[in-house]
């Protein structure tokens, strides 16, 4: 028998209704924002817990940790990326803007100007060094960029904020995180006990940790190890490294502009100086104006430290064991190059102006 009811169309593809699993409806891209930055909030604060616990630990370290176990043990929904993009960019840029509330620039002036100079000189010395090391070892220019700024400035967040600035590849960023952070804390030990064995002063062995070690977090660390003298000292030549952070974005960028304009290319070129990099400076002013009162230098301080960490976790969602087995050894044997040359500069140069 004929039927009278004739078979519709199928509906075009774009007028289906997007569906999750089991044909629900997926979450917006708000939701999905929320929910990746309320995983990376959690992963931060269980990392925080672990550093509270384990103090030698770098909380940042300990975050890409768990993001990577997370990744590899369970599978992330595809829907909360735009959280864990939002965490790892604009929560770190905010992080290290903040980092600017630790450093007055009366601080960095009482140094004096040698132990100015030697600071000026690890930075430099350190980024060219590693730079040459790392072409000869056939290395990427991103990927040495990255483990230069890192190792040379102030770890992860000089390595993440370098990553923004030359659209580095994910698992470049990633190395090049977890490179800093290892390295820097296999540093909070043997730097004291080095500086010891050689019989180095307290404002000699304070320079050669602040000058050094990769992490702020770190530095303070191992200075307290040597002693108080050495901790005061190492914090502030430490911390007077990250203001070295915004001339060398600087330079990045304008060097970003430079290629840009000469593949004639219409697309808009980064400002000279990154955003948070400005952020960064005006927080080092209010900080040395003496407006801000020591609990809320306090309280910026524990926010900077939740930021990067909350970053770094969403930074270790990215980490997979295929890609660390493609890494190779070639970057790890830049990072080691790196720490050793980097740890000369800054013992010879303590040893010249202390």
């Amino acid at each position: 028998m004929s039927s009278d009811v004739r078979a519709v169309p199928d509906a075009p593809q774009s007028a289906r209704p997007e569906t999750g699993n089991r044909g629900r409806p997926a979450p917006t891209r708000g939701a999905g924002t929320a929910a990746g930055i309320a995983l990376c909030g959690i992963g931060a604060a269980a990392a925080l817990g672990i550093g509270h616990l384990v103090p030698a630990m770098s909380p940042l370290l300990i975050a890409i940790v768990l993001g990577a176990l997370l990744a590899n043990l369970v599978t992330v929904p595809g829907w909360i990326r735009p959280g864990l993009d939002f965490s790892s960019k604009r929560l770190l840029r905010v992080g290290v803007a903040l980092l600017g509330l630790r450093l007055m620039f009366s601080d960095v002036i009482g140094l004096g100007w040698g132990v100015i100079a030697v600071v000026v000189a690890i930075v430099v010395l350190g980024i060219v060094g590693t730079m040459y090391a790392g072409k000869l070892l056939g290395l990427s220019w991103t990927q040495r960029v990255l483990i230069a700024c890192g190792f040379s400035i102030c770890g992860a967040a000089a390595v993440a904020a370098t990553g923004g600035v030359v659209d580095a590849e994910e698992e470049e960023l990633l190395t090049a995180v977890a490179l800093v952070v290892v390295f820097g804390t296999l540093m909070i030990p043997a730097v004291p006990l080095l500086a010891n064995t050689m019989g180095l002063s307290e404002q000699q062995a304070g320079i050669w940790a602040g000058g050094s070690i990769h992490e702020v977090a770190q530095a303070v660390a191992a200075g307290g190890i040597i002693g108080g003298g050495a901790l005061a000292v190492a914090t502030v030549v430490k911390l007077a490294r990250v203001l070295m952070l915004a001339p060398v974005m600087a330079y990045l960028v304008a060097r970003q502009r430079r290629m840009a304009a000469g593949s004639r290319t219409d697309s808009a070129q980064p400002p000279l100086v990154p955003v948070f990099v400005l952020g960064f400076l005006g927080c080092v002013a209010l900080r040395s104006s003496g407006l801000l009162s020591q609990s809320v230098v306090d309280l910026a301080e524990e926010a900077q430290t939740a930021l990067l960490t909350a970053a770094m976790f969403a930074l270790g969602i990215g980490v997979r064991v295929s890609l660390l087995r493609s890494v190779g050894s070639r970057p790890f044997v830049l990072a080691t190059l790196s720490t050793v040359w980097v740890a000369t500069i800054a013992l010879a140069g303590s040893l010249l102006v202390a």
